[in-house]
């Protein structure tokens, strides 16, 4: 476990979370290059990183620290078990979540260990047959062998459409939708969402 010192003028912006030896990091907005601690618990060891944040970089890898004197450490002792053991969410749980995310106020959000944020590329995709409903991903989740994405959908026409499953484009295990009606184009409730969850990232369940 790690303890990580966030400079002020990072804390609103930048979303922390450490589970297990992992840390993961979501940035709300672009920032400047700036220098954190993260110090280890149990061996009070420092690492100085310095992040930054911007909307042009293409999605990366994870970072793996080694830090040899532990890793020695380690050789000399009793094996243990590295990886993280998260618990499993049924298909009802990750739904929720992803509808809290993206609806409940800022001060109840919570996360899911071993729920982390995946890169989902967002642009005007062909998700319901038909093109009278227009779609584009928003946010995508990874949840051990599980995705999970919420997509924007409007109507496009000037006629009230019930939304319908069966429609869908693709291979998903669930889809739920925030609202299953949506107004004429141009109303305030012609738009909604649709949670999907696939056994593949998005574009290649798509």
């Amino acid at each position: 476990p790690v303890r990580i010192g966030l400079p002020a003028a990072l804390q609103p912006i930048l979303r922390v979370q450490s589970v297990a030896g992992t840390v993961y990091l979501l940035a709300h907005q672009p920032f400047e290059p700036t220098r954190v601690m993260v110090r280890a618990i149990e061996s009070g060891a420092v690492y100085l990183l310095d992040l930054s944040a911007d909307n042009k970089s293409a999605p990366t890898a994870a970072i793996q620290i080694f830090d040899p004197e532990l890793e020695k450490s380690e050789l000399s002792s009793d094996p243990v078990e590295l990886s993280p053991t998260f618990p499993k969410y049924g298909y009802v749980a990750l739904t929720r979540f992803a509808a809290q995310q993206l609806y409940a106020p800022a001060r109840l959000l919570r996360d899911l260990p071993g729920v982390m944020r995946v890169p989902v590329r967002r642009a005007a995709i062909q998700l319901i047959h038909g093109g009278q409903v227009t779609a584009e991903p928003l946010v995508a989740w990874r949840a051990g062998n599980l995705y999970l994405t919420a997509v924007k959908l409007r109507n496009s026409t000037s006629q009230a459409l019930t939304l319908d499953p069966r429609t869908l484009r693709g291979s998903w295990l669930t889809a739920t939708f925030q609202h299953n009606r949506l107004h004429a184009a141009g109303d305030e409730a012609d738009t909604t969402v649709v949670y999907l969850i696939s056994a593949r990232p998005f574009e290649s369940a798509l």
